[in-house]
């Protein structure tokens, strides 16, 4: 591991020493500030170097308290100023309290604080050598009070501009985490109501057709064996099409080639066929000049057509149920009426059928309503746009 990375871990993990720090060589060029005579070394002013210690200690807690700790080290290092005119030097300790200040403190009090003190350096050093306020050597004092104060605020800022940063990057990660989950919950809400339609209506015919096979299979084999066929048709074609639904959760991809062809409107012929084997005959008809639409569209109208097919075959006492495509400027109607009896209870089930087909017609900007016919039967009407919005896709 990095020296230099062990040794910031242990300095964050004592904060008392590393507020000391800067005392050392503070203390240790003070000190050798007073032995240097005009032409040789001298014995240092221990005076002084004690002053410059004194000033020096309260930095040990400069950061838990950095504002009363900037007062007492400046009004340390005026006072030496003051005593001793001779040594000509700066307040170093309440520089590193200025500095101090500035990456802890607020601006204002920090700017207030760090323009206090340049004028009292200033000002101290100025009668003290009886110079003037503006000459090169007070001034320069100034400048150093001043810059310790500048540094600590850019330093202030540059740790406020990384946390901003960080936190509009954890803002960001739990954003798209959050849009993860409910594409997740919409794609599972998806499956599902695929799921349902495909089961629904297969176990349907396939209920269907066995109770057809068993009634016959004494009184007319034949057709308890096509009956028969007709099962092992329909069984095949649902676990085809489990096969295809569930088969979306575990690919990585979505090559075309690993899925089955979604179903389309032209598949209604095939799907009222199926009906018709089990003892319940569709008419498919068509209205208008048919126009292309979005896929999303054909798959809705398709999965509508299947589910009002099967709630009319499990629920409603009905011989004959008639599909209308009815293909306008920029919509397309889906009707689905069936003949069953008046006050016939056409929708005896859970009801999840009738909510998913609304659900699939909302979800593309469309329509669906449902309810028994005053003459006898059920109806179900789905206006579908023929063209998706690009804020609806």
């Amino acid at each position: 591991m990095d020296v230099s990375m062990v040794w910031r871990q242990w300095l964050a993990r004592h904060d008392r020493v590393r507020d000391a720090l800067p005392a050392v060589p503070l203390i240790v060029v003070a000190t050798a500030a007073t032995a240097v005579g005009d032409a040789s070394w001298h014995e240092p002013r221990w005076q002084e170097a004690v002053w410059t210690a004194l000033s020096c200690l309260p930095l040990v807690v400069r950061s838990r308290w950095p504002l009363p700790v900037a007062l007492v080290t400046l009004a340390t290092g005026l006072t030496l100023m003051a005593l001793a005119p001779s040594a000509d030097r700066i307040p170093g300790a309440g520089l590193v309290a200025l500095y101090t200040l500035a990456v802890l403190g607020s601006r204002r009090t920090a700017w207030t604080v760090g323009i206090v003190a340049a004028v009292a350096i200033t000002g101290v050093h100025a009668g003290s050598h009886t110079e003037s306020l503006v000459g090169g050597a007070a001034l320069l004092r100034f400048d150093f009070a001043i810059a310790a104060t500048a540094l600590g605020r850019a330093v202030r800022n540059r740790r406020d501009h990384l946390a901003e940063a960080r936190e509009r990057a954890a803002r960001a990660e739990s954003t798209q985490e959050e849009e993860a989950r409910r594409r997740v919950a919409e794609e599972r809400v998806r499956i599902a109501r695929d799921l349902h339609d495909v089961v629904a209506h297969h176990i349907t015919l396939v209920n269907a057709q066995a109770g057809v096979a068993h009634h016959l299979m004494r009184a007319n084999p034949d057709q308890a064996y096509e009956a028969l066929a007709h099962i092992k048709d329909n069984s095949r074609a649902a676990l085809d099409e489990l096969r295809a639904t569930v088969g979306l959760l575990r690919q990585i991809d979505d090559a075309p080639g690993t899925r089955a062809p979604i179903p389309r409107l032209a598949d209604l012929d095939t799907l009222a066929a199926g009906f018709h084997a089990s003892g319940l005959r569709v008419r498919v008809s068509r209205t208008g000049t048919p126009a292309p639409q979005a896929p999303a569209t054909e798959l809705t109208a398709y999965r509508i057509v299947q589910e009002a097919l099967t709630n009319t075959h499990k629920h409603a006492s009905a011989t004959l149920a008639a599909v209308t495509l009815e293909y306008g400027p920029h919509t397309l109607r889906v009707t689905v009426t069936d003949d069953g009896r008046p006050g016939a209870p056409a929708a005896a089930g859970t009801g999840h059928g009738l909510i998913g087909m609304r659900e699939r017609a909302t979800a593309i900007g469309g329509t669906v309503t449902a309810g028994p016919r005053p003459e006898g039967g059920f109806q179900v009407v789905a206006d579908l746009p023929l063209t998706l919005a690009p804020a609806t896709v």
